[in-house]
C-alpha cells in the first residue's frame, strides 16, 4: 500500500496572507486539525495545526470572549504561527515508511509533494481507517 492509496487528495490549504481567525474558523467548522500553507503556486511553504493555534491564542490565559479572541486571532498572520520546516512525503512512497515517520518524528500528519506542490494530505485517521480496514470484521 502506498501513501497515494489513502491520502487526501482535496485538502483545505491556508494562504499566507490567511489570519488566524480564518484558520481557527476553517478547524472548527471543518473538523481538521492541520492546514497546510501554500503560494498561489500551490507550492508547500508551511504547516498550521491546532496546537499552533492554542499557543497563538490568548482567550485561554484571559478568559477572553469568542468576539475578543477572534479580533486577536484576526491581527495575526499565518506565517508567523506556522511549521516551517515541514516533513513531507511523497505520494508514491510506501505507506508504511510514512507511518514510521510519523511516528518517530511524532507528527499527526504528513503533507504530500510531488516536488514542492501540495497533492494531498495524510493524517493519523487516515492511517487508522487504513488500519481498520484491514482487520477482520468483528476481531476483538
Amino acid at each position: 500500500m502506498r501513501v497515494k492509496d489513502i491520502m487526501q487528495s482535496e485538502v483545505t490549504t491556508l494562504g499566507l496572507g490567511d489570519s488566524l481567525d480564518v484558520a481557527n474558523d476553517i478547524m472548527t467548522l471543518g473538523r481538521v486539525r492541520h492546514l497546510p500553507v501554500v503560494t498561489d503556486e500551490d507550492r508547500l511553504v508551511g504547516v498550521v495545526t491546532q496546537r499552533d493555534l492554542l499557543k497563538a491564542s490568548i482567550a485561554s490565559v484571559l478568559d477572553l470572549s469568542r468576539r475578543a479572541e477572534r479580533d486577536w486571532l484576526k491581527g495575526i498572520p499565518v506565517g508567523l504561527v506556522m511549521v516551517k520546516d515541514v516533513v513531507t512525503t511523497s505520494p508514491e512512497r510506501p505507506l508504511r515508511e510514512a507511518v514510521e515517520l510519523m511516528i518517530h518524528r511524532k507528527i499527526g500528519c504528513l503533507p504530500v509533494v510531488d516536488g514542492e506542490r501540495l497533492v494531498g494530505l495524510v493524517t493519523e485517521t487516515d492511517c487508522l481507517k487504513a488500519l481498520a480496514g484491514l482487520l477482520p470484521a468483528g476481531s476483538a
